[in-house]
């Protein structure tokens, strides 16, 4: 049988680039060219246009089939392709390299709609958007072993602020992060910085874990807050997710103790946009599953909206233990809802929904019977339903001082302190007891 030298042709060589084939401008690459073991010479190409760098690589890495790039600029971009000669005859082309050059323009913003935690098997719409307006703008994956595969949106002749991708189905048995660029039609091969890495979460039911928030859920406008994501599965990582936002916070987990794994999430200065209602989950490093959700912890930002309220107390400031007891919040101006704290407490507040007492607006949270546990300083915020976690600020402190046999002499409260039920009543607990719960089931 005739061979493929008999036949007048040899197999075709590889061509690909180390590191990568996308390369950040200022960064050095080379392009290898591999045939049989009898090559004797190799050719570099670019497709359209000749590429002057190529004949100033010294003959000898040229003849090993290098063609080495000290510092890649956009002039070095574009699609390759290689040949060498062998046995008196060339090769036919490697397949096309396309080397691309990023940073020639801002980073683009990546965000998922309407979330990055998607269920297994969905599909989500991430945007990649801009303040420049590009021609066409790129979605790549990436992974931890393989080059990133990516996606080309519709082009726009006139250019355009942003473009969308439909991602999935998103299955949980490995990670989905990506990263986007936008690129002008005249040099395709010329990208922007990358936008930050966008991971997608698949909600699995490996345990909860618990989030809690230092120094507490009611914060004012340039403050700094801690939420601390807690387990005792062993979770590499942390997500911090609020509703309603389109990317996730992301911490390795450590181990304050045998047993434990946590992340902090530090949060400030803060602004009216952290308020809102945050979840966490654990994951582990090589799946996009996580955990199911903690249970949802409210931030509540004070000084956002207009008007104060005041606080009184019924039957007076300072009372005997296991007596009836009634705080009052009231307000001139209308609050649709009315939020108590105490102060050191890491619980969420209290809140009922206010009743219009002409002239005033009013709630009523009583405490009956009272006992020491309910000793404290107390304040008062108003809010109104169009944001529910952007407060009023604070009426004057009201300190309510319980006398009467100690909490030494019958055992202290396990749960919530009782109050008379209501539909939006949320019993108001001591600081160590249960975990916040969610705003929505407060409003009713």
């Amino acid at each position: 049988p005739r061979t493929h030298v008999q036949t007048g042709t040899i197999p075709k060589p590889t061509l690909w680039a180390e590191p990568d084939s996308v390369i950040t401008q200022g960064s050095p690459v080379t392009l290898s060219c591999q045939g049989s073991l009898e090559a004797q010479e190799y050719r570099l190409y670019r497709e359209k246009k000749s590429a002057s760098w190529i004949t100033r690589i010294r003959p000898e890495l040229v003849k090993n089939g290098q063609f080495h790039i000290p510092s890649i600029t956009w002039e070095h971009t574009g699609r390759y392709g290689c040949q060498y000669y062998s046995r008196a005859r060339w090769s036919e082309l490697s397949d096309p390299l396309v080397l691309v050059m990023t940073g020639a323009y801002p980073k683009p913003t990546l965000s998922a709609q309407p979330s990055p935690v998607v269920t297994s098997g969905g599909r989500v719409t991430l945007q990649c958007e801009s303040q420049v307006a590009f021609g066409g703008f790129i979605l790549c994956k990436e992974g931890e072993d393989e080059h990133p595969q990516c996606l080309n949106s519709q082009p726009h002749a006139r250019g355009s602020s942003r473009a969308i991708f439909s991602v999935g189905p998103v299955s949980p048995n490995r990670r989905w992060s990506h990263r986007c660029y936008g690129y002008d039609l005249n040099s395709p091969y010329v990208w922007s910085s990358p936008s930050d890495l966008l991971e997608l979460l698949v909600p699995g039911v490996s345990k909860k874990p618990s989030l809690s928030v230092q120094p507490g859920p009611v914060v004012a406008p340039g403050e700094s807050l801690t939420l601390q994501c807690v387990s005792d599965v062993g979770y590499d990582r942390f997500v911090l997710y609020k509703e309603g936002e389109r990317d996730l916070r992301q911490l390795p987990g450590r181990q304050p103790q045998a047993g434990l794994s946590q992340a902090n999430f530090t949060l400030g200065p803060v602004s009216r946009s952290y308020g809102g209602q945050y979840r966490c989950y654990g994951a582990h490093n090589l799946s996009s599953e996580c955990s199911a959700p903690s249970d949802p912890l409210d931030i509540l930002i004070t000084g956002q909206i207009r008007g104060t309220p005041f606080i009184s107390v019924q039957p007076g400031p300072t009372v005997a233990s296991g007596e009836n007891v009634t705080l009052l919040c009231q307000s001139w101006r209308q609050f649709h809802t009315f939020l108590l704290t105490k102060a050191g407490a890491a619980d969420a507040p209290l809140r009922l929904r206010s009743i219009h007492e002409y002239p005033k607006y009013q709630a009523e949270f009583p405490m009956s019977p009272v006992t020491s546990a309910h000793a404290g300083t107390y304040r008062c915020y108003g809010s109104l339903n169009s944001d529910p976690y952007l407060l009023s600020h604070p009426s004057e402190p009201l300190e309510l001082v319980v006398s009467g046999p100690s909490m030494g002499s019958s055992p202290p409260p396990t749960g919530p302190i009782s109050t008379p039920a209501g539909p939006e009543d949320q019993p108001l607990t001591p600081t160590g007891s249960d975990p916040q719960s969610g705003l929505g089931r407060h409003l009713g």
